[in-house]
Order: C-alpha cells, then structure tokens, then sequence
C-alpha cells in the first residue's frame, strides 16, 4: 500500500487523511534535513527511508528530534555518503548495521534493509541484510511501527504501508506483523514494549497479542535487568503510566519484572474489607500526574534554581522519582497487614518494610544508586505527614519535617496530596487544607531561616577549638547535638551555640568521669 503524503485519497477514512495531513505537517519541519539526505542518497543510487517510531510519531502529530531511517545501501556506502553532508558521523552500532551522524542539530540513525534471525535464547539476533524495505518492516515489533515514508529530493515523500500498520495508529491497536509468539520469541522484551506502548499512546493490544503476552510472559526473563529498567522508565513516563502498568500484571509479566505491584492486589474478606490497595495504588499514580506541574514553578520550592528547573533532564528524572515513589508507596501493606480483635485491619509500619522492599527491588533492576535512594526516602517518608494536624506541629517539627525531606520536599508533598483517593467529600477537602496549612507553615518558616540548609552555628573546626579536642567520635556527636538543638530551638546566635556546646560538654565529661569512678 502507497499513499502521498501530499494527498488524501477519494473515499478514504477521515480519520486516516487526517493522519496523513498531520504526518504532512510533521514533516515539513525537517523537510531541509529529509530533502538533503535524499539527495544525497539518490546521487549515490540508493533509497532512503524515515522508518518506524519516527514515522509513527509523526502520523499520531509529534515527530522527534531522533529520527531513525532505513536504506538499501551497506553501512560503508552510508558512512562514505554522511561523511558528505553531516558535521559528525559514528559507528558505534556498525556491527548491526547502523550508522549514526548529526545533522542540522539532530542525531539520525541509519541502518541497512535487515532479515534478521534470532537463535531463541538471546534477544540480539544474528544479523543477516535484507534486499528489500518490506522484508525490513516484517521483522519490526509492531505494524504501528512498521509504516515508511520514502524520501524524494522534489519533496514528494511517499508513504509505504505494506502491512496497514496505518490503520492499527488509527484504530489505536498494537498487533505484530508476524505471529505474535514468533515476535516474542524472537525478542521477548517486545511484550514489555507493548505496555509501554500502551502507557505513551493510550493503544490496546489486539487479543492474539494479549493471549501470547499471557502465556508466553516467562520470557521476559531472557531479558536483562538493564534492558528491562529502561523499558519501565519510558512506561512510567508516558501519558498513562497506570494502563501500561495494568496490562503488566493483568499478562503476568509484573510477575517477573515488578512482583510488589500484583502483589497490592490482596485477597478481600468480606468480614474485613479494607481498600483494594492495587487500585489505590494505581489512582495516587494517576493523581500525581495531574499534580506534577507543581514541580517546576509552582509549590513549594525545592531550593534548585530556575535554570536547574528548566533543565528537561533534570525534570524527567524529578517526575521518575515521583512515579514510582507514587506507584510503590504501599507496597509494604501486603509484609504487614495484621487484624486486631475487632476485624480492623492494620498496616503498621508498612512504610519502613515497604521502603526496604523498593531499595531491594531497584537495585535488583540495576538503577542508579541515586533514583533508588529517592524513592526508597520518598516511600520511607509518606506516612509523616499524617501526624500533622491543622497548626498542630510545631516549628520544630517542621523544620524536621523539612530537613528529613530534603530536596525531595516536592515530591513528598505531592505524594501526600495523591495519597487521598477517599470518596467521602468531606474527608478529602480536610485533607487538602490540612495540606495547604502545611505548606503555608513551611513557607513562612523559609521567610525567617533557611530550612534548606539547617546547619549548627559552629562547624567541626570549631568545635575543636572551643573543646580543646583533636579529631575523632566525640566531634562528631558534639555537632550531632547542636543540629538536634538548631532543628528544636532555630537559628541562635553564635554566643549562645558556644555556651550550649560548652555545657553539653561539661555533662559529658562529668558523666563519663561517673561512669569511669563506679567501674
């Protein structure tokens, strides 16, 4: 199937020309880069083609700045020709048959016509060149994904859609273009693409593809914890995490990649009800999307500058963090629910195994030390909050509050707000004042010190001097006792840090000399 992407056909679906009217649109804007490469290529006597998510992107309205061809020239033609045209050119993936360069400020990869095969057991394939784009788009994980548009110097790029992957962008469906079983068993991490899939998009699976994820979900681990990492983040940053998420552990791929979450799903007594804690799990997810915005501009301040805010790295990894913090803030309600005499349930201390389970988890999915020390404190900490009542804390427990949070006091405070998913009206507009009282205490509390950075008045040097004592365990638990006594009291003038340092000393001393007499 062709079609110009200049033209919408006579009887065609509307949506469908839309969709090409859109791809149309999308493409223009890098028209220059897509018209010089095919003049490049032409000159050279090959094709080139703009293939898969760029192309699929580009339809549903939103082409990347990554764009990804296809050719019929072998990888040293590529190179010899992006040589002429681009300001950087590598082969770093030269050994499948991809050459990358950049070009008018974008990275673009391209790679020879593939037939790949696959040995069952690793998900790299041995690579085998193909002789033609549609022998290329057959061995890709989606037909969605399997769409091309042909590059033309003149501009009148064609469309190419030999397994009508255009209809499945338009029906929202994702479904392979070989048998699903032979697409997942040649590399089962496409499962786990489909649920990201359905995260970014909001796309179905079509039913013989959600019967192979179902049966075949143990193959998932072939893959590596890396691999698999990376395919959970893009989930969870996607449009609808919560629906990529479900579609894991209703195929039982959760299972084995993410056990803590199906996990939530806790069998119900009908004599002890409590909250089905998999559902709210996946609502505070859902509401702290809605709520995310605040991280950069709005709420409460983290202490970072604009210019860090405006960094999009920077707030990709903030919303990361928030998610899974989100996603996984009850997962140690399945370790400690317990029923008293009266049928209540309780979840004591779930916070402390739950943020124990989540650091064991992350660190099983090979995450940066970093994200998984956020998380585990953002689910180690949820709870605090609700030992806050309307004006009920004081400064210094919120100074606490504040210091234990750190710079991830945005996300906590967000998490907090989500964590109210009640249906009783009432209850949940308490608990949104309550939550604006508190931000209101924190903020006029930033007015007079800086809770950023609560520190003693007196540093370790100090301390040496003022005690008279060389360097060991007792500087340490002197500094120790004057941030305790900062975080009670506030900011105090050094005069009166020394003369506490001085008696806290004097009791230590004296209690030593005791404890030295009565031995």
């Amino acid at each position: 199937m062709s079609r110009r992407t200049g033209c919408i056909i006579v009887g065609m679906h509307r949506t469908t020309g839309t969709m090409l009217a859109t791809a149309q649109d999308a493409v223009k804007a890098h028209d220059r880069t897509l018209t010089l490469l095919a003049e490049a290529f032409a000159s050279r006597g090959h094709s080139l083609f703009l293939v898969g998510g760029s192309v699929r992107d580009a339809l549903l309205g939103r082409l990347s700045h990554d764009l990804d061809f296809t050719t019929d020239a072998r990888p040293e033609v590529v190179t010899g020709i992006l040589d002429t045209v681009a300001s950087t050119v590598w082969d770093t993936g030269i050994e499948y048959g991809t050459v990358s360069a950049q070009l008018h400020g974008m990275i673009i990869e391209i790679t020879t016509f593939r037939a790949d095969q696959y040995d069952g057991e690793s998900r790299n394939p041995e690579v085998t060149y193909g002789s033609s784009l549609e022998e290329d788009l057959v061995r890709r994980d989606f037909r969605g994904n399997a769409i091309a548009l042909e590059l033309s110097a003149d501009g009148s790029h064609e469309l190419r859609d030999p397994l009508d992957g255009l209809q499945d962008l338009v029906d929202g469906v994702l479904d392979t273009p070989a048998a699903p079983e032979q697409s997942f068993h040649d590399d089962p991490l496409r499962m786990l693409r489909a649920c990201r899939f359905a995260s970014q998009l909001g796309f179905t699976v079509a039913p013989r593809v959600l019967d192979a994820m179902t049966r075949m979900a143990a193959q998932i681990d072939r893959i590596t914890a890396e691999r698999v990492a990376a395919e959970l983040d893009k989930l969870m940053l996607g449009a609808e995490p919560w629906t990529g998420l479900d579609l894991m552990v209703a195929t039982g791929i959760a299972a084995h990649v993410l056990p803590e979450l199906p996990a939530l799903q806790l069998t119900q007594d009908e004599h002890r009800q409590h909250k089905d804690v998999y559902a709210h799990s996946l609502q505070v997810l859902r509401n702290v999307t809605e709520l995310e915005g605040r991280l950069v501009g709005d709420g409460v301040d983290d202490g970072a500058d604009d210019g860090a805010d405006a960094d999009a790295e920077l707030v990709d990894h903030r919303r990361l963090v928030l998610r899974w913090a989100a996603l996984l803030h009850d997962c140690g309600k399945p370790a400690t629910r317990a029923f008293t005499e009266t049928g209540a349930v309780t979840f004591h201390h779930h916070e402390v195994v739950g943020a124990r389970m989540v650091r064991k988890r992350l660190k099983a999915l090979k995450y940066p030390k970093k994200t998984t020390e956020e998380i585990g404190q953002l689910v180690f900490l949820h709870m605090r909050f609700h030992g806050y009542g309307e004006g009920a804390w004081t400064d210094s427990a919120v100074r606490r509050y504040v210091t234990d949070a750190g710079p991830l006091l945005p996300q906590l405070q967000l998490i907090v707000r989500a964590d109210c998913t009640t249906r009783n009206r009432r209850k949940a507009a308490r608990l949104q004042r309550v939550c604006d009282d508190l931000d209101a205490r924190i903020v006029e509390l930033k007015e007079k010190e800086d809770l950023a950075a609560v520190r003693p008045e007196l540093d370790g040097n100090e301390i040496m001097t003022i005690l008279g004592i060389a360097p060991g365990p007792e500087v340490g638990k002197a500094w120790k006792y004057l941030k305790e006594l900062r975080l009670d009291r506030g900011p105090m003038s050094h005069d009166d840090a020394v003369a506490e340092l001085k008696g806290w000393w004097a009791a230590e001393s004296g209690q030593e000399s005791g404890q030295e007499s009565g031995q």
